[in-house]
């Protein structure tokens, strides 16, 4: 019995030498991942006034997530709080805030890279989701974002609990410059339609939550109590399932609800709801069109060729 206790204490304290020794570890290495230096060579990013290229910004902005991280008006905003040690606020970004000193190929960095001007990681910044953005769409973004009033903001937040750090640091929650093919050229453009290619290009803001190959599961880097990101591919487990109309899927980006009431959690509704009925279409008829295998259908020839 003796001998039993002894090796049961001296196990449990083995267990938690080694956890302890796992725990430094982890933070050890989020400390040189978050310092780490990403070598990339972005383009400049073009700036313009042009009316018509400033509104297809101001669309992009307000359809494509930056509102809920940045606020309406790119003041900033806390977009999660979960009381339990993680807190997560977007910096202010109009010209009074962290961009004030951008050069026009930082925004390039941080925007499709995840990557600060000093080269370093943004850690909470969906660069994946952003990463394929055309040049002309870049450009119309980061016009847009130029030209807004600067204001006083929310300054930036990443308060994390030391077990996500030790995670990050193990390289279970990635950042996104760690996703992210920083050689692969920007998207080729494509003409708005209610077309396959064009629903393609718009589902690339899905892919910081669902995935590349949109086939769901733990979002990274999202609190513990958030649920998995659905499978939005085809087949009998896809959530697409419950939409078998267009306007039944439309209808879910406007309102954040199932065809049976509920709601869904989590999705970034505020940007959702702003995408125009061409897009949202364009987006289900991608969808629907996606092999359940989660390969990458390519979008027909004569629609890539032209401009946005």
């Amino acid at each position: 019995m003796k001998r039993w206790m002894k090796w049961t204490a001296g196990s449990a304290l083995a267990l938690g030498v080694l956890v302890a020794a796992t725990a430094a570890t982890g933070l050890y290495l989020a400390e040189q991942k978050r310092n780490r230096y990403i070598d990339i060579k972005p383009r400049p990013v073009a700036y313009t006034t042009e009316a018509q290229t400033i509104e297809r910004g101001r669309y992009l902005f307000t359809s494509r997530g930056c509102t809920d991280c940045h606020g309406a008006q790119g003041t900033g905003r806390e977009f999660v709080n979960d009381g339990k040690g993680t807190r997560l606020a977007g910096p202010n970004i109009t010209p009074a805030g962290v961009v004030a000193r951008y050069q026009p190929e930082d925004w390039n960095s941080a925007i499709r890279h995840g990557v600060k001007p000093n080269g370093r990681p943004l850690l909470v910044m969906p660069s994946e989701d952003y990463n394929r953005l055309t040049n002309d769409d870049l450009n119309a973004l980061v016009s847009y974002v130029r030209q807004l009033p600067g204001k006083e903001g929310t300054p930036a937040a990443i308060e994390l609990p030391r077990p996500a750090w030790v995670l990050y640091g193990l390289g279970v929650i990635p950042d996104a410059a760690s996703r992210i093919d920083h050689h692969q050229a920007p998207s080729r453009p494509v003409p708005a339609g209610v077309t396959v290619a064009n629903g393609q290009y718009v589902a690339n803001m899905c892919i910081g939550c669902h995935g590349a190959s949109l086939a769901g599961g733990k979002i990274p880097g999202g609190p513990p109590d958030w649920p998995a990101a659905a499978d939005i591919r085809p087949g009998k487990d896809s959530a697409m399932a419950r939409y078998p109309t267009v306007e039944s899927f439309v209808a879910m980006l406007r309102n954040g609800k199932r065809p049976d009431g509920t709601p869904i959690q989590v999705m970034p509704f505020e940007s959702l709801g702003q995408l125009s009925d061409v897009d949202a279409r364009a987006l289900y008829a991608y969808l629907q069109a996606l092999p359940a295998d989660g390969s990458m259908p390519p979008p027909p020839a004569a629609e890539v060729a032209l401009n946005r």
